[in-house]
């Protein structure tokens, strides 16, 4: 059964509850004082169940002095279901709430805008306007719908239920991720692959499909036993046979199985190494490198040639799958001669006095330090997804220590920080594209295409800003130029689109091409391409090929008057006639086939007597 936790929210008087009862047919408020007051003083749990989605409502308190009973229940939401009177609009508890729940991190909202039955069109829609201005002010908030509702009306209820019931799960991050090397790899009879081994971290389940890193596939869990007992689950720290559904000829001792998706293997990693007593480390020695139940030969680089401790770059044969802070041993000639901590376990590209000041800092857990380093070594964005293998953290950790940097902008979305340089270099390029092209309407989306690494979040906010600047200004998402006054983006888009696709010829670029020779967002311009064609002035050829009216009928004639002089015309006639390249010749023919007056034989085209 699939869980879905739904807060309610929202001021006093907007129909929270009376929302509720009529999805779930249950009225939460159960007190009598709250049946006299009309008003939920405490949380109020209702649930409506449909296949296998359960949705539980905490219906909160909405009136004044009664808040903190809604920040206790706001933790755990997967979503909020934000009531707004139709009429009423915006109210103080309605900003009040907001604050919470952007302050809890309630990230998912949904606006119920209740009584719709007691409002006009032109209301409803200036509401609209106004939640979605509000809910735009909070960096932690993101607005997924908005539904127009009266528990008088049966089928906006149902619509709001629907919706709900198709809510995605929520992504839950665990503290740590399943860490697993194996020791032991055998097969038993009717049993199948058995491998044992310690978990370092996180936790396995029966039927868990679990990674095996060296050779990126998946396997499922068939069985675990603990100290010889089947369990459902295993947990960090214990020893655990954990049987598979896999050949034991595809798995090896040293293996590491973990939860996908969190590490990545590297030759080249960086540690803090010091010698055993009475054995000496030097520069570029040949190295057995151990961490768990992996052993891989190698070369040790001493950060310093002369040094016989200290920073050093372990060079291996085959990558390793190690976490910041794993222990690991080194042996020459078979015996232990040292040991250390794995620094960065990720090979970085960074000069040697930079990579040195780095592995300082990571020997401190001085992260803040950490980061600043590597921001400004990331040219294009230092993602902060893979802090458990960087760290040890988790991204909001990660995240967290983030924030307290200068000079950064951090895209919480999507975990991502970027120098401030970075920043300036867009803001550059988005104002040179503005300054030589006075109608470019463009938006986040459209310049995230052709800047991939840069992320739609800092994209946004640097269009955000030329906007308080006063020189942009944004209408439907598309930022334009603030000095074209009320000009019609449309038809703005379908005069200059027509313009290109005209002096293109018979042989005009791709749509997406076209837009970005124009600088205008891919919505902005299938909507002026879907109105030119449906007006006849533009010709739909064949996928992602458009020719003007003009340029039609200059083909027709053409391939018309080859028709007469040859008496037929196929892909060799029309390329002898008019050189091009075979896409554009054979949807050209195509077209044909659609006129009357010709026939198609043996991929020959022919005029009819």
């Amino acid at each position: 059964m699939r869980n879905i936790i739904i807060g309610t929210a929202g001021h006093v008087d907007h129909g929270k509850t009376s929302l509720i009862e009529a999805l779930t047919g249950y009225n939460g408020d159960e007190l009598k004082e709250e049946k006299e007051r009309g008003i939920t003083i405490d949380l109020s749990f209702t649930n409506m169940k449909r296949d296998d989605v359960n949705v539980a409502f905490i219906d909160v308190p909405g009136h004044e002095k009664l808040v903190k009973n809604m920040i206790s229940g706001a933790f755990g939401f997967d979503a909020s279901l934000f009531a707004i009177d139709a009429n009423e609009g915006v109210m103080p508890q309605t900003v009040e709430h907001l604050e919470v729940l952007n302050i809890l991190r309630v990230k998912n909202i949904i606006v119920a805008l209740t009584k719709c039955d007691l409002a006009d069109r032109e209301t409803i829609e200036k509401r609209k306007q106004e939640i979605r201005d509000l809910i735009a002010k909070y960096k932690n908030l993101r607005l997924l719908e908005i539904f127009e509702t009266s528990i008088y009306d049966k089928q906006s209820i149902e619509k709001l239920k629907d919706y709900l019931f198709n809510l995605p799960p929520r992504k839950i991050t665990h503290s740590k991720f399943f860490r697993y090397y194996i020791d032991r790899v055998f097969s038993l009879k009717g049993i199948g692959t058995v491998v044992t081994g310690t978990v370092l971290s996180g936790k396995v389940k029966l039927k868990d499909k679990i990674y095996i890193n060296e050779t990126k596939t998946l396997t499922t869990v068939k069985n675990l036993q603990v100290h010889g007992e089947d369990v459902e689950e295993a947990y960090t720290h214990q020893r655990v046979a954990i049987n598979l559904n896999i050949s034991h000829k595809e798995l090896k001792k040293g293996y590491l199985l973990s939860t996908k998706g969190y590490l990545r293997g590297f030759r080249l990693i960086d540690v803090f190494v010091k010698p055993v007593e009475g054995k000496e480390l030097f520069h570029n020695m040949e190295v057995l490198f151990i961490s768990g139940a992996k052993r891989i030969p190698g070369k040790l680089l001493m950060f310093n040639p002369e040094d016989k401790k200290g920073y050093a770059t372990i060079k291996l044969e085959e990558k390793a799958f190690l976490v910041f802070e794993d222990p690991f041993v080194i042996l020459h000639n078979g015996r232990v001669i040292g040991g250390g901590e794995v620094l960065n376990p990720i090979s970085d590209p960074i000069k040697k006095r930079k990579k040195l000041a780095l592995l300082k800092a990571l020997n401190k857990k001085d992260f803040k330090k950490a980061f600043e380093i590597l921001v400004q070594n990331h040219k294009r964005g230092f993602g902060l997804l893979q802090s458990y293998q960087r760290f040890n953290l988790s991204p909001q950790e990660a995240l967290e220590i983030a924030k307290t940097l200068d000079n950064v902008f951090i895209d919480e979305e999507n975990y991502n920080i970027f120098s401030i340089d970075v920043k300036k270099e867009i803001e550059k390029i988005i104002k040179d594209t503005y300054e030589k092209n006075r109608f470019a309407f463009l938006s986040p989306a459209s310049l995230k295409l052709r800047l991939k690494w840069a992320s739609a979040e800092l994209i946004q906010s640097v269009l955000d800003e030329f906007v308080k600047e006063g020189y942009l200004i944004k209408e439907d998402n598309i930022y334009k130029r603030k000095d074209l006054g009320e000009v019609d983006v449309t038809k703005s888009v379908e005069h200059r689109l027509y313009q290109l696709l005209d002096n293109s010829g018979l042989t005009p670029d791709a749509p997406y091409n076209i837009y970005e020779k124009l600088n205008i967002d891919r919505k902005v311009g299938d909507n002026a391409m879907k109105k030119l064609t449906t007006s006849k002035k533009v010709i739909r050829l064949a996928h992602n090929l458009f020719v003007t009216d003009k340029n039609i009928n200059i083909a027709l004639k053409k391939m018309k008057e080859i028709m007469q002089r040859v008496g037929y015309i196929d892909i060799k006639t029309f390329k002898e006639e008019m050189p091009m390249s075979r896409k554009y010749i054979v949807a050209y023919l195509d077209y044909l086939d659609q006129l009357g007056d010709v026939e198609k034989r043996d991929n020959k085209r022919y005029l009819k007597n």
